[in-house]
């Protein structure tokens, strides 16, 4: 299976943010592309902590950003960089970034909702 960008199923847009995926080989995977100074942390009220409820696994074809855990840590993640991030998250485009991530469906499909009903209720 394979898709391009505009391919694949929009998830979840809010201004020139886009969030596209689809769940293959029972795994979701989502292609991310924000502007810099986007914070997902907006998206993420009302899921447990306030934060992401997934684990993701990832890689950063472009830009910056700037991750928050749930433990007070932060990281930054970089065009060019894999990545683990665990469930308790939340994140900042330092760039214009965009980044793919593989995980559990069902978690991302919580986000997923979640996001699309805050961005609705500002729209």
């Amino acid at each position: 299976m394979r898709a391009s960008f505009q391919e694949l199923p929009l998830l979840v847009e809010a201004g020139p943010s886009q969030v596209r995926g689809g769940d293959w080989g029972g795994m979701r995977l989502q292609v991310a592309s924000v502007p810099a100074g986007t914070d997902f942390t907006p998206l993420l009220a009302g899921l447990p902590n306030d934060r992401c409820p997934c684990d993701h696994w990832g890689y950063v074809v472009k830009g910056r950003l700037r991750v928050y855990h749930a433990d007070g840590t932060e990281e930054i993640v970089q065009a060019g960089d894999y990545y683990h991030m665990p469930k308790g998250h939340t994140a900042v485009a330092e760039e214009d970034t965009e980044f793919l991530e593989v995980g559990d469906p069902t978690p991302h499909q919580q986000f997923v909702e979640n996001a699309k009903k805050i961005v609705g209720a500002t729209a």
